[in-house]
């Protein structure tokens, strides 16, 4: 009996450090695919790996060869993904998994949904985006000086590549819908100046290092005028030609995702990468029904408690004419932002235990972008000195209602995006990807229930205000419909705009911008409302369970630490905290 005893002892310790070693091999398993990810993502992109003298000199390469190169190089490290078995992962591992498995499946997903055919969405495009390589170094030497003018004489050949997509696009049947170019052409003509110190790639020019002697100074200048002229200028006019009388006159005429080759499982594959679920569009339709005709009841009672006589229509209608419910200049506009943003950064402590170091700005929209623009937008920092920038929209001052600004500033400023993006960038200990990642169910959704939070804040005592929160969530809502309506349910782009302005108090531009954005750019626009009904209910799971132990600064703490993340992931985090936090309860 005694030797049976000593094999059961050595037995258990044996399966104890199986266990155990299988463990410690899935998570190196894990490590080693992930240096070789991070490894890819260097070599995939200049811009990925900044070095002086190398990488900081050259734009991303557009060619077939490239982009079929870094396809099967992925598919390679898929397979890697695919093999950890993340049952003997621990538990920031399997964060590091599911973020890794979700962003390399739609980076593999783009390439084969054929996505580098369009370029642009009717928001903008990669020539706008081009010009955000003046933030992307510090300009601190001459030779940060001469990279940036090997980029610039490099704009040429990267426009050409990605016009060349363009046409294989307009051939195959991949373009975005005509009726959302409208106008676009003029984003592009914004950045052909007549005065070449006023282009936005003269910038790095204006307030060169004092250590560079004069000579060099003027020598450097005199390069990149006449880079930008013979190199920048001529590319921006050729693309805008080429939109003009190729692009737009051959893009199709049907709005619906579904109409692409593959539409219908493009679309369908939309849906769960944006919502991070597995949902059809059918079930999203449902669920923006039934919230639109919710919020509605809840606006109705905003306006029996102003007092107004009249139908919804009509009080929407004064809502969007009467000028008390607009800003004079941009400046007043600019300012009341900032001071919505200077009284919520005050209850910030109140909400979280957690705070970050990442100060932020609030600056209007660049104006080459505006007229076409969303109403505002957070915009991350490039490197670790710069701020975050909360993005106001002074375009049209007659279209940005003050009664929506409160809303609008606590979802893009503090405790939305600058704050989540904020937490995630300085997340230690964690895979550089981790920090990058950005996805969009858990960031917007983050970025709409920060807009509830206000309530718990003390803002929206205004009614109007109140109204313009409800108004922004109606928005959300309507997502939902029109967004999947458009693209699998015959829709047409009237009847959406119809049902967006007919449901919130958006200006008649915002209402074409915003479907204009959503039929360029499907399935994005249901981040949200997934998003914020997952946290939202996630919240009142832990307030029953842990009834006066739930600690919103801690809740919130939890939901933010770990980064970005799939919501699904999002839930077994949320459910073992309840767990823990509990069982901890329970010893005391």
């Amino acid at each position: 009996m005694k030797y049976l005893h000593i094999i059961l002892a050595f037995l258990l310790v044996a399966c104890s450090q199986t266990t155990q070693k299988q463990k410690i091999d899935a998570n190196e398993q894990l490590a080693g695919v992930i240096a070789n990810y991070h490894s890819y993502e260097e070599q995939s992109s200049p811009y990925n790996k900044p070095e002086a003298g190398a990488s900081n000199a050259q734009l991303p390469d557009m060619s077939s060869k490239k982009l079929a190169a870094n396809h099967q190089k992925l598919k390679a490290i898929f397979e890697q993904v695919n093999a950890v078995d993340i049952t003997k992962l621990d538990d920031n591992n399997k964060i590091s998994w599911s973020v890794l498995h979700y962003r390399i499946k739609n980076q593999l997903d783009s390439y084969l949904n054929n996505e580098y055919l369009m370029p642009l969405t009717a928001e903008s495009g990669f020539h706008a985006y081009l010009s955000f390589i003046t933030r992307m170094v510090a300009f601190k030497t001459e030779q940060d000086y001469i990279d940036y003018l090997s980029r610039l004489n490099q704009v040429p050949n990267y426009f050409s590549q990605q016009m060349a997509w363009m046409r294989l696009g307009i051939e195959k049947g991949y373009t975005q819908p005509q009726i959302v170019l409208e106008g676009f052409e003029d984003s592009i003509k914004a950045f052909i100046k007549e005065d070449v110190t006023q282009s936005a790639y003269y910038q790095p020019f204006k307030a060169m290092p004092s250590h560079l002697d004069e000579a060099t100074q003027a020598n450097l200048k005199t390069q990149a005028k006449s880079v930008i002229l013979e190199k920048v200028f001529p590319s921006y006019q050729q693309f805008y030609d080429f939109m003009v009388n190729t692009y737009k006159p051959n893009a199709r005429k049907n709005i619906a995702a579904s109409s692409l080759p593959n539409g219908k499982a493009y679309y369908d594959n939309r849906v769960k990468h944006f919502t991070t679920l597995d949902m059809t569009a059918d079930e999203v339709h449902e669920i923006g029904l039934a919230e639109v005709k919710r919020i509605r009841g809840e606006m109705q009672t905003i306006i029996e408690q102003v007092g107004f006589e009249g139908s919804f229509a009509d009080f929407v209608e004064f809502l969007r004419t009467d000028e008390q419910f607009y800003a004079k200049t941009p400046e007043e506009l600019l300012k009341e932002a900032s001071f919505i943003a200077k009284k919520m950064d005050a209850k910030l402590p109140g909400l979280f235990k957690t705070l970050p170091r990442t100060p932020y700005g609030v600056i209007e929209v660049p104006a080459n972008i505006a007229p076409k623009y969303t109403t505002g937008r957070y915009s991350g920092p490039s490197r670790d000195d710069q701020p975050g920038n909360y993005w106001v929209n002074t375009y049209r001052l007659d279209r940005r209602p003050l009664y929506v600004l409160e809303a609008l500033t606590l979802h893009e400023a503090v405790p939305g995006h600058h704050l989540q993006g904020s937490i995630a960038r300085e997340m230690e200990n964690v895979p550089k990807f981790r920090n990058q990642t950005y996805i969009s169910a858990f960031g917007e959704g983050w970025g709409l229930y920060s807009e509830f939070l206000g309530i718990e804040a003390g803002f929206y005592q205004d009614p109007y205000s109140d109204f313009g929160r409800l108004t922004y969530e109606m928005w959300r809502a309507c997502r939902l419909v029109v967004d999947t309506g458009m693209h699998v349910k015959g829709w047409s782009r009237d009847k959406a705009m119809n049902f967006l302005a007919s449901n919130t108090a958006l200006s008649l531009h915002n209402v074409k911008t915003e479907i204009d954005r959503y039929i360029s750019w499907p399935g994005q626009a249901l981040s949200y409302k997934i998003g914020e009904l997952t946290i939202k209910r996630l919240r009142k799971e832990a307030e029953q369970a842990l009834g006066a132990n739930f600690d919103v600064r801690e809740f919130h703490d939890r939901i933010l630490e770990n980064g970005s993340m799939p919501l699904s992931m999002l839930e077994k985090i949320i459910r073992q905290y309840i767990a823990e936090k509990k069982l901890s309860l329970e010893k005391k």
